[in-house]
């Protein structure tokens, strides 16, 4: 086998590893089982999550099986990592909900089939049930709390004001672990380097309870140069459910990153041999825009398919190269063409409230129909909707079509 762990940390995905040597030879020995969580806090996937989907498919592809876990269970508390508040419980019937949603967004992404075909499992068939008191002894003696409180998961938790209940997620989570290592012969959990400290705990466990051959891999997480998480757009995350975020809008989000940013995403996000991402990378001054476009269809493509990343990189041609097809822009419907240009502007979600369409409008940032409105107060009418349409701009990127 080849040494998949030196192709990750060469392609710079990798970010810690609990025994570098050992999972290295263990990685190139054998075909071996590990799982990456998913909890179902929402009903699709972000593109943080796209990271994990993206080191378990290389992972397969090099002859590893991978186990997608829903975290129908440990998502009843939601993992206290990063937060300064309590996440909002959701019910059985939201979460059940959600995992059936992000179980199909996962079937895309990884195989089911083969020698190594993926698994698919739910940590609420498992923790659901469990016996309060049983579980306490058998596992919470395992785990100390002056240790614990000392892990990064919790320290913004702790300014605030941890709970029992969110303190016990690790313990969940390391049982996890376990439980997959005993069922599945699972030997390697991998997530993101803010999951360090859970990994940790579930590494541990397993070797308390007299196992040698449990290991912990994190990933770097998608940041900007300036540190700060990737995927945050002005309508929030940059989710994989074209409901949620368009093709259209998704395209356009990676199309306009940061010039330093290209050869992380390209390495991170894409399946483009190294030689090609070099070069792709090197361009400088107005040829980086060329990566960037790459970039952008590649990425759209592995997310949306084929089909839709060529109808998002047409209407982006068309917008602001003056060929290609606008028939793909993000459309809303209305009834009327009564109706006010501050409404139109929350409607289509440009701006999230009248308040910061207003000021969107005042500082002139606002254009309909290539003609840019600076009153507040303006109607739309039927002189604007030129063949039933009108097209709203915030600033040179931001387009969106009223249809009648």
């Amino acid at each position: 086998m080849t040494d998949i762990i030196g192709e990750l940390k060469e392609r710079g995905y990798i970010e810690q590893l609990t025994h570098e040597e050992e999972i290295r030879q263990l990685f190139q020995k054998e075909s071996v089982r590990f799982y990456v969580g998913i909890d179902p806090t929402a009903d699709s996937m972000h593109i943080g999550h796209f990271v994990a989907l993206m080191v378990a498919a290389r992972l397969q592809r090099a002859g590893h099986k991978p186990i997608i876990l829903m975290g129908g269970g440990t998502a009843t508390i939601g993992d206290p990592s990063g937060r300064t508040d309590m996440r909002k419980m959701l019910t059985r019937e939201e979460l059940d909900h959600n995992v059936a949603c992000i179980r199909k967004q996962a079937e895309r992404f990884v195989s089911f089939e083969g020698e190594n075909a993926a698994i698919i499992v739910n940590n609420a068939d498992w923790l659901l049930d469990l016996n309060y008191i049983d579980f306490m002894k058998k596992i919470g003696t395992l785990f100390s709390v002056n240790k614990m409180l000392a892990a990064e998961c919790y320290k913004t938790r702790l300014e605030t004001g941890l709970t029992f209940f969110e303190m016990g997620y690790m313990l969940l989570q390391s049982y996890d672990f376990l439980y997959l290592h005993d069922k599945y012969n699972c030997k390697m959990q991998i997530g993101g380097n803010d999951q360090w400290s859970n990994i940790i705990g579930g590494v541990e466990l397993i070797r308390k309870v007299g196992s040698d051959d449990s290991y912990g891999l994190t990933f770097k997480l998608l940041t900007t140069a300036e540190g700060k998480k990737m995927g945050k757009t002005a309508k929030g995350a940059l989710w994989l459910n074209p409901d949620k975020t368009s093709p259209y809008e998704f395209y356009q989000y990676w199309r306009n990153i940061g010039d330093t940013e290209v050869e992380k995403v390209l390495k991170l996000l894409t399946f483009l041999p190294d030689e090609e991402v070099n070069k792709l990378a090197s361009l400088e001054g107005e040829k980086i825009n060329e990566a960037k476009k790459v970039a952008a269809f590649e990425i759209t493509k592995l997310i949306h398919g084929e089909e839709e990343a060529k109808k998002a990189e047409e209407t982006t041609k068309a917008l602001f190269e003056g060929s290609g097809n606008l028939e793909n822009m993000p459309t809303t419907k209305i009834e009327s063409t009564d109706i006010s240009l501050v409404d139109a502007i929350v409607l289509t979600q440009i701006a999230p409230s009248k308040g910061q369409a207003r000021k969107l409008i005042e500082q002139g940032g606002i254009t309909l129909n290539d003609e840019k409105i600076n009153d507040t107060n303006y109607k739309l009418s039927d002189k604007d909707f030129k063949q039933g349409s009108a097209i709203i701009r915030k600033g040179k990127k931001t387009y969106h079509k009223l249809e009648i």
